[in-house]
C-alpha cells in the first residue's frame, strides 16, 4: 500500500478582511438579465484552485472571489486549453485550440498565425462595444495593441532579470527555484506602486465610462515570486501552514510520458534538501491573497458604479500550478493541479451562489460572452457556449473540458472522470469523485475500456505541428525602445 502524508487539517468558518476591499453585504438578484450587458473578464496567472469558494487549500484567504462566487456559478472542474501560459491564453482569447494553431508554449508568438479580427477583443468591437484591456491578457507583451480601443500594460518588474527598487533575492527574489529567502518578505513598495495594483487603477478609472464595454484585467499574482507586501504574509503564520497531501510512490502507476512531465529528479527534492517546502506554500497563499487583494479592489469599484447591475463577471486562471503534487512544481502537466482552473462567471438576475461539477474548459469564454452579448458566433470558434450551465448548473452536458500540453498529449475531463492520452499512446484514468487527488491510475482495467473509448470520442481531431520558436533575445532587443509606447505611460 502507498502512504498517505502529511493529513490536512479541516479548518471552518475562515474570516478575512483585507485592506483595500470592503465586502458585498447580502447578495441579492438584481431582476432580469441584462439585455446589453458588458463584460469584465479577470485574469490571474499561475491559480490553482486554492481559493476559498474551491476550498483547495483550506487556510486559503479570498474573500473578494467569495463575494464573486456568492454572485455566480463556480465551475469545480474547469480546465485551461494548455497548461501554460502563451498557449492557454492565445486559445481562449482566439478561440482557436493549441492542437489548431500549433501554439503549444511560451516562446512563440501567436499574432504570426492568427489574423486579425478573430481574437474576442477585436471582434467585440465590430458589435458596438468598447474594448479595454490592463495587465497580463496575452502572454506579456505578446499583443497587438491595434486591436483594442485603449490598453494598458506595465512590465512586471519583480521578474528575474528586471531592475527593481529594491532589495532581490539570490535570483529573482521568492522564486520556488531558490534556496532559502535572505528575509521573511521583500517587498517593501508601497501597494499602489505594484504592477497589479496599476493594471487595476486603471480598469477602475474606465469603468466611469458610459460606453458598452467588454473589459479584461490580467493580473500577474500568484506567477513567480511569491514576494508581496508583508500583510500578506501575516495572513499565513510562518511554521503553520499546511502542505499539500502527498502519496509515497505517486508516479509508480504512472506512464513513462507523464513521469517525464512530473520530473521527479528536478525541482521537488530540491525543495525537500532545501527545507524551503512551507516557506514556499505559504509565499504562494501570500501571492494569491494579494491578488484576490486587486480583484476585491475592482468590485468594489463596480459595485460603486453604474455598471454593477448590468456588467457580467468572469474571473479565471489561465492555468494551474503544482506545489509538490506528483512531486513537481509549477504548471505543464496533464493533471488536474496543471490544467485545472478557478471560474466563475456572474451574471446579473441569473446566477447567485451555484457549483458546477460538470467538465468544462476555458474555450468556452468566447462563445459564452457571443451569446450573452446577442452577436453572431464566428466560425472559426471551438469552444461551446456554457450559458446553458450558467442558467442551470446541474443541466445534462455531454462534452468533457480539454487541455493540451504539446503535440497530441491531452486530458479529458467530466465530473467523474480524468482521461489523459499522451503521445506516445499510453493513457491514464483516474475517478475524479472516488479519488480527486488522482492517485490511483485505473487505465488499465478492462472493465473501464468503455469509458476511455467514450471519452476518447472528444479528443481533438487535429493535432498542428508545432509553430517555430522565437529567440528571446532578437525579440528583446528587437521591442527595445518601444516600451512607452505599448504601455501606454
Amino acid at each position: 500500500m502507498k502512504d498517505r502524508f502529511p493529513c490536512l487539517i479541516a479548518i471552518v468558518g475562515l474570516v478575512c478582511v483585507v485592506s483595500g476591499f470592503a465586502a458585498s453585504a447580502a447578495v441579492k438578484n438584481q431582476g432580469s438579465v441584462p439585455a446589453r450587458p458588458n463584460f469584465l473578464l479577470i485574469i490571474s496567472d499561475d491559480l490553482n484552485d486554492w481559493i476559498t469558494p474551491m476550498k483547495g487549500h483550506p487556510e486559503a484567504k479570498t474573500p473578494a472571489l467569495e463575494t464573486i462566487a456568492a454572485r455566480g456559478v463556480t465551475f469545480m472542474n474547469a480546465q485551461s486549453p494548455a497548461p501554460l501560459c502563451n498557449p492557454s491564453r492565445t486559445a481562449f482569447m482566439s478561440g482557436k485550440r493549441p492542437s489548431t494553431t500549433g501554439i503549444y508554449h511560451n516562446q512563440q508568438t501567436w499574432m504570426k498565425y492568427i489574423p486579425r479580427g478573430l481574437c474576442i477583443n477585436d471582434y467585440i468591437r465590430q458589435h458596438g462595444f468598447k474594448s479595454y484591456g490592463a495587465g497580463k491578457i496575452y502572454h506579456y507583451r505578446n499583443y497587438r495593441a491595434d486591436e483594442w480601443d485603449e490598453v494598458f500594460y506595465v512590465s512586471d518588474d519583480t521578474l528575474p532579470r528586471s531592475v527593481a527598487d529594491r532589495c532581490p533575492g539570490p535570483h529573482g527574489y521568492r522564486m520556488f527555484t531558490d534556496g532559502a529567502p535572505q528575509g521573511p518578505y521583500q517587498e517593501q513598495r508601497a501597494e499602489s506602486a505594484l504592477v497589479d495594483a496599476k493594471s487595476v487603477s486603471w480598469c477602475i478609472d474606465k469603468l466611469k465610462t458610459t460606453n458598452r464595454f467588454f473589459m479584461t484585467c490580467g493580473i500577474h499574482r500568484p506567477h513567480t515570486p511569491w514576494d508581496v507586501p508583508k500583510k500578506y504574509f501575516d495572513l499565513y503564520p510562518a511554521g503553520s501552514v499546511a502542505l499539500p497531501k502527498l502519496l509515497t510512490n505517486d508516479l509508480s502507476d504512472v506512464p513513462p510520458a507523464g513521469v517525464a512531465m512530473a520530473n521527479p529528479t528536478g525541482m521537488h527534492p530540491r525543495v525537500l534538501q532545501a527545507g524551503v517546502w512551507q516557506d514556499r506554500v505559504r509565499a504562494y497563499l501570500a501571492a494569491v491573497s494579494y491578488m484576490d487583494a486587486q480583484v476585491g479592489r475592482l468590485i468594489e469599484a463596480l459595485d460603486n458604479s453604474a455598471h454593477r447591475d448590468n456588467t457580467i463577471v468572469v474571473f479565471v486562471g489561465d492555468n494551474g500550478w503544482h506545489l509538490g503534487q506528483k512531486e513537481h512544481w509549477g504548471k505543464t502537466t496533464l493533471w488536474a493541479n496543471g490544467a485545472s482552473v478557478p471560474m466563475i462567471w456572474a451574471v446579473p438576475g441569473m446566477t447567485r451562489g451555484s457549483l458546477c461539477e460538470h467538465g468544462v474548459d476555458l474555450m468556452c469564454i468566447y462563445p459564452t460572452v457571443c451569446e450573452f452579448a446577442g452577436v453572431p458566433l464566428p466560425k472559426h470558434v471551438e469552444g461551446i457556449s456554457i450559458k446553458p450551465l450558467i442558467e442551470n448548473p446541474a443541466a445534462k452536458w455531454a462534452q468533457p473540458g480539454i487541455s493540451t500540453m504539446y503535440k497530441d498529449n491531452h486530458t479529458l475531463v467530466t465530473a467523474d472522470w480524468r482521461y489523459i492520452r499522451y503521445a506516445d499512446g499510453s493513457e491514464e484514468l483516474y475517478n475524479r469523485k472516488a479519488d480527486p487527488l488522482e492517485w490511483t491510475n485505473l487505465a488499465a482495467k478492462a472493465e473501464l475500456a468503455s469509458v476511455k473509448k467514450e471519452l476518447a470520442g472528444f479528443l481533438p481531431k487535429v493535432n498542428a505541428d508545432s509553430v517555430p520558436s522565437e529567440d528571446p533575445a532578437k525579440k528583446k532587443k528587437k521591442k527595445k525602445g518601444k516600451a512607452a509606447a505599448v504601455r501606454g505611460e
